[in-house]
């Protein structure tokens, strides 16, 4: 349960850090705290205690090409951000965002049929 409550406080805390730094004069920074591996230390110990070398080394293989989605969805971002609402912006970029995630885990579980 303190492991649990631990995680939590983690992600809570990069909630308020994106929060004040985007009120910041510094507020481009926001835009990295996202990618502090907070969570992907959390999977990785995890995957790394549970299961073996090998997995855990897939599982980093398969946060490499997680990338492609977050970088959908930055340049859907950027893109229409001149074009379109906010709101319009977020959820098309969203959208783009688990299209290529989509594509994504439909080409890894081709791939290595026995990870997905």
């Amino acid at each position: 349960m303190i492991s649990l409550f631990l995680k939590c406080l983690l992600g809570a805390l990069a909630v308020l850090l994106i929060a004040l730094l985007s009120r910041s004069r510094s507020f481009v920074i926001a835009g990295l705290v996202p990618l502090f591996p907070t969570f992907a230390l959390i999977a990785h110990y995890i995957v790394g205690s549970e299961r073996n070398t090998a997995d855990l080394r897939a599982t980093a293989l398969f946060g490499l090409w997680s990338l492609i989605p977050y970088a959908a969805y930055l340049l859907a971002v950027y893109w229409l951000s001149v074009r379109t609402t906010l709101t319009v912006t977020l959820a098309a970029a969203t959208l783009a965002w688990a299209v290529a995630a989509g594509a994504l885990m439909l080409g890894w579980s081709r791939a290595y049929p026995a990870a997905l």
